[in-house]
């Protein structure tokens, strides 16, 4: 089957950890050639992320997929309200190039409700092509809190043949936003067991990075609704406790000052962000890893910290508690506070799970069951939608 792929959240060459988990399943989905995918990506003209955007070229190939970077309008303040309509008119003129060049597509695979799977809902029914779309998170909790947004994201669920979501909680969410219960498939992201795996010298690993005593580790873009403050401002109250925090964005001068403040900056380690590939050795080398996001659809890195036999201590954010379902897997705090979990790291490693038993834990969360559920679901999507071409 042939499919085009519809993201704003995609690596590039200049922001290679850029939605990287839509790149991980598209991978996995394509790796036995029984799909093949074509990737409409745009990039906005104006980004409050600053000129990176303007090195990332029109096309590119990533792991021998091919990737067009359209431009689309969004203006500062505005790009909420506009972001569906200039994205819709530069991802048409795109796609219409692609097809006259003879590509051939079958289906739309989009991910993200708002704005992206807004514009692909026009762009399936301009090009009479099904649409399948991923909701993933904020755009089922905070988009449809406005007006627009929310009349949009209704209008999209609508449209769409298929709506999949990353994890049950979220399917409930795509419910209430009223989608129909059997237009929701519920397929998990997965982890990389190749790659996330457990140290072969996890003693040498440490000496390696320079860490010693409990070592816990925080991932991911340092903005408020990760709530990496709150793993910092636990840390007071962790005497002996290193904490690591892989990740870059605008609150990193905020989260230094922080950790000043509650006499912990000796102990917290602004590292950046990493190359995924690098990732493995950050959590091989933990004790714990500790998620105090106040939002996540599924978070990939509760799954790739255990593939590594690092167990986690996770806020209740939604898909916490389908993927930390067992001992041997951590804890999911009822609320993220920085007392809550500074309690939940004590309790942990108090009497730590064998790090082998967590990672077949892991074991149990590979791509195979998403992958065989996206061919299923996306071979009925078409083959629905032959008689009507």
């Amino acid at each position: 089957m042939r499919l085009l792929t519809f993201s704003t959240l995609y690596p590039n060459a200049a922001q290679p950890n850029h939605g990287v988990f839509v790149e991980n399943r598209l991978r996995h989905l394509v790796a036995g050639g029984a799909a093949e995918s074509t990737v409409l990506a745009p990039v906005p003209w104006f980004s409050g992320r600053g000129p990176r955007r303007a090195a990332v070229p029109a096309q590119e190939t990533r792991h021998g997929l091919v990737l067009h970077h359209p431009r689309y309008a969004a203006p500062p303040g505005l790009g909420m309200w506009t972001n569906p309509f200039t994205l819709h008119q530069a991802s048409r003129a795109a796609l219409r190039r692609l097809l006259r060049g003879g590509l051939r597509v079958e289906a739309i695979d989009a991910h993200y409700l708002y704005p992206d799977g807004v514009a692909a809902v026009w762009l399936g029914q301009e090009f009479g092509l099904p649409v399948v779309i991923t909701a993933r998170g904020s755009d089922t909790s905070l988009l449809p809190r406005y007006r627009v947004p929310r009349r949009l994201i209704q209008g999209a669920i609508a449209g769409a043949d298929a709506l999949i979501a990353v994890s049950a909680a979220l399917r409930e969410e795509l419910l209430a936003l009223g989608a129909p219960p059997g237009k929701v498939t519920v397929l998990r992201n997965g982890v990389d067991l190749g790659l996330f795996r457990p140290p072969a010298d996890r003693a040498a690993l440490r000496a390696a990075l320079g860490v010693e005593g409990k070592v816990l580790l925080s991932v991911g873009l340092l903005i408020p609704r990760k709530g990496h403050h709150l793993t910092i401002e636990a840390l007071a109250a962790l005497p002996g406790h290193t904490l690591l925090v892989l990740g870059e964005g605008p609150e990193r001068a905020a989260l230094a000052a922080l950790a000043a403040r509650c006499g912990v900056a000796d102990r917290v380690r602004l590292l950046g962000a990493r190359p995924h590939a690098e990732l493995p050795a950050f959590y091989g080398a933990a004790d714990a890893m500790v998620l105090a996001s106040s939002r996540e659809g599924w978070a990939n890195v509760l799954l790739e910290s255990m593939a590594c036999g690092t167990p986690v201590v996770s806020s209740p954010a939604w898909g916490s508690r389908e993927a930390v379902a067992a001992p041997e897997a951590g804890l999911v705090l009822d609320t993220a506070t920085p007392a809550t979990i500074a309690a939940g790291v004590r309790q942990l490693l108090a009497t730590p799970p064998d790090r082998a038993a967590t990672r077949r834990y892991a074991e149990g969360f590979g791509w195979d069951e998403t992958t065989a559920g996206q061919l299923a679901l996306f071979r009925r999507v078409i083959a629905g939608r032959q008689p009507a071409r």
